[in-house]
């Protein structure tokens, strides 16, 4: 995502919206429900790709108490707005396709409706196996890109989410995103829609396979 587009959207967005508005009180709350399932139980090093405000990655710290989590944002202030918030999780400045992390790192990486945001989800991809340990679990979420959802964003980027406009620059069906996933060694395990087909869940194992 572009600077410019990073620079309309206001620091506590997700943290105020969940609050206040009542669709993203809706869409949220769906998204943490459905998202739970696929990541209890994990444990050790953890990382939250696209964290921005910290939101959910806090959440995901509280419930999983017997983990070390990182977040990463490409949007500075953002990230100083979530390291004001919680002092457990490591907030950092980072891309995704260059993660500063070493190799086999971290048992878990999650990516939640973020992958959308990126020029080359192939690199995004590549380099998280490479932070990742042999078997560490992927989890993503993310929109299906389907008419309907096309149809309720382009009124929402017209309307009260007009920040983001623009922002979605390389969405991939749900067939297309698994396909890159076997072709960078990712295993899928599981697969499940939620918010009436809106948005995809995917639980996927790093394998052995290099590429």
């Amino acid at each position: 995502m572009n600077s410019k587009i990073l620079s309309q959207v206001p620091v506590d967005y997700y943290e105020r919206g969940t609050k206040t508005n009542i669709f993203q009180i809706i869409w949220h709350g769906w998204k943490w429900k459905s998202l739970k399932p696929f990541i209890k139980g994990i444990r050790g090093n953890v990382l939250d790709i696209g964290c921005a405000d910290g939101n959910l990655t806090i959440k995901i710290a509280d419930f999983l108490p017997r983990t070390n989590i990182y977040g990463i944002d490409l949007y500075e202030k953002v990230i100083n707005f979530a390291k004001s918030r919680n002092s457990r999780v490591n907030f950092l400045v980072a891309d995704a396709a260059k993660l500063p992390f070493k190799n086999n790192f971290f048992d878990a990486v999650i990516c939640v409706e973020a992958l959308e945001h990126m020029p080359d989800i192939g690199n995004v991809l590549a380099e998280i196996k490479r932070v990742l340990k042999s078997d560490g679990k992927l989890i993503i979420a993310q929109d299906t890109d389907n008419w309907l959802f096309n149809f309720i964003w382009f009124f929402w980027t017209k309307t009260k989410g007009k920040v983001w406009e623009g922002a979605h620059i390389n969405c991939m069906k749900p067939k297309q995103l698994e396909e890159l996933m076997k072709i960078n060694g990712f295993k899928i395990n599981q697969k499940k829609y939620s918010h009436l087909g809106l948005e995809v869940l995917f639980s996927a194992k790093n394998t052995n396979l290099n590429f």
